[in-house]
């Protein structure tokens, strides 16, 4: 069940739950039973709060970036780009560049949604999110973001952004997702972890070659709304889905 705003109706105490989970190895049957339970509706809430949406893009970076930073414009405006190409704008619903991205698809009327998360210091979901739902669970959040989304594009960040990122990657190495683009934005920032990337993974054979290249990096909203347009195309030909409008 949902509450008002999309969030579950049956709220908690958050993380000091989460803690009891993760460090008490014996627990109650009947805990588990109620955590099986929430987990069920918080799914089940955010497919029924979602599921119109079928060319989204979740975008992730910093909420330590203010308004005023080159980063912050660069995320606003690469949002802004893909909602002109009729696609919605996916973010955790934060501060900083999830703020960013999220104002730039508003401004420029498109569907901005937030999925926000309980954390032990409040967050509170960003103005510019005109969709949203609040989640407990990061793992049920994170389904989320792939399951609605044509692509990542990923701004500079810290480890939530890494987070992703890397589980994107791990997605697509193992094949459960297909044509799926994971992009950097801003080469300046990225080129250090894409260096060790190349000399510390790829020349220790600790991936494969050429699985690096399953990171795209851009530094023009433009050169980002393209590759996303191209990656929809392959995913809708693979489905058998006709061509989206807007498509290059």
């Amino acid at each position: 069940m949902e509450g008002q705003g999309g969030k579950p109706a049956d709220g908690g105490n958050g993380g000091r739950h989460d803690r009891h989970l993760l460090r008490v190895p014996v627990d109650r049957q009947a805990d588990d039973k109620r955590r099986v339970d929430r987990i069920h509706k918080e799914i089940e809430g955010a497919f029924r709060a979602l599921r119109d949406i079928d060319e989204g893009v979740s975008i992730f970076g910093s909420a330590r970036v203010e308004e005023g930073h080159r980063w912050y414009e660069l995320a606003r405006e690469t949002a802004a780009c893909l909602t002109h190409h009729g696609y919605t704008v996916i973010t955790g619903g934060g501060p900083g560049l999830m703020e960013a991205a999220n104002r730039g698809a508003a401004e420029a009327g498109g569907l901005s949604v937030g999925l926000n998360i309980e954390l032990p210091h409040e967050q509170e979901i960003n103005a510019y999110v005109n969709r949203q739902y609040e989640f407990h669970y990061f793992f049920a959040r994170k389904l989320m973001f792939v399951r609605f989304a044509r692509a990542f594009v990923i701004m500079p960040g810290g480890f939530g952004t890494l987070d992703e990122m890397f589980e994107s990657l791990t997605l697509i190495q193992t094949h459960r997702i297909e044509a799926f683009p994971t992009i950097l934005v801003d080469s300046e920032f990225w080129d250090p972890l894409l260096e060790w990337v190349d000399r510390g993974l790829e020349d220790n054979g600790l991936i494969s070659p050429g699985d690096k290249e399953m990171l795209v990096v851009c530094d023009d909203p433009e050169q980002v709304c393209k590759h996303v347009m191209r990656a929809s195309e392959r995913q809708r030909a693979a489905a058998g889905a006709t061509p989206s409008r807007g498509s290059p």
